[in-house]
């Protein structure tokens, strides 16, 4: 009875295969091998063109052979488109929300729902001192020396300005503010103080030249600009001036930032004067605040 051969026997049996030539026998090549090297050879071959189909399908061949690979390309592509869209959109209602605020300015629109009534703060019965400090010889003598001159016109401190000055249009130096220390010659108190949220821009009341943008030791960070028929306005506490002396304004150019900064000051606000002619009178008169 011949013995059957084991599995490991028959894998690793060795075989010769030769090649010769169809015409004259002649051998060409011979090759050694094995059931067990022939079929990791086939299963090399399988696992590479398995990977090469894998690869194709996913990738080159999916438009062809995949169905969903369309809607997922569209879903991209509008996915993408609709991210565009919105950043558009954005973009366009910002700037539609700065002309809206830039028309409300020219127009001295004040959004009374927004006022901001957190540091509303009682100037009005520290001013009474002011008349002593102004006249004190420290650095702020040269500016109020170029805007308040020798006198003052006691018709223009009660309010009966010039008609050319009432025929002059101001917009409101802050968008949303309050009015908590009115206008009061008589204690010295040449302007009106508004109170803010913080960070509040500050912006020209009219078109005009800087004539001042400097710190001073009473009134911070202070910024005058000339306007037309000889009117100025000044803007005093500023924490920081955006301007600098010759520069040409638009109403409603963001010119400082509101502040605490000099001696005179209580509390984060801006102290706004209007001078025509030499004279303060009062900004509520030709402002719309």
């Amino acid at each position: 009875m011949r013995n059957r051969k084991t599995l490991s026997e028959w894998l690793s049996n060795r075989y010769l295969l030769i090649l010769r030539n169809e015409e004259n026998f002649a051998e060409r090549t011979t090759l050694s091998f094995t059931y067990a090297k022939g079929i990791l050879f086939l299963v090399a071959i399988f696992l590479i063109m398995l990977l090469v189909s894998l690869y194709l399908v996913t990738t080159l061949l999916a438009a062809w052979l995949d169905p969903r690979h369309v809607e997922v390309e569209a879903n991209r592509q509008l996915i993408e488109l609709t991210l565009a869209v919105d950043s558009l959109e954005t973009e366009v209602n910002r700037k539609n929300a700065f002309i809206e605020s830039f028309q409300k300015l020219t127009t001295g629109a004040v959004a009374n729902d927004t006022l901001i009534r957190e540091q509303e703060v009682e100037i009005a019965e520290s001013k009474a001192d002011e008349d002593e400090l102004y006249n004190l010889a420290t650095v702020d003598s040269v500016l109020r020396a170029e805007f308040e001159g020798t006198g003052v016109d006691e018709r223009l401190l009660m309010g009966n300005s010039s008609s050319e000055l009432q025929e002059l249009y101001f917009i409101a130096p802050i968008g949303s503010g309050l009015v908590t220390s009115a206008y009061n010659a008589k204690i010295k108190h040449l302007g009106i103080d508004i109170v803010s949220k913080q960070n509040e821009p500050i912006k020209a009341a009219a078109d005009g030249t800087v004539l001042f943008a400097s710190w001073t030791q009473k009134e911070g960070y202070v910024l005058a600009i000339q306007h037309r028929a000889n009117v100025v306005t000044l803007y005093k506490h500023n924490s920081a001036l955006l301007k600098e002396a010759g520069d040409f304004v638009r109403a409603g150019e963001i010119v400082a930032i509101i502040g605490n900064t000099g001696e005179l000051t209580t509390g984060p606000h801006l102290h706004f004067e209007l001078w025509y002619n030499g004279n303060p009178v009062n900004p509520e008169e030709f402002v719309s605040f």
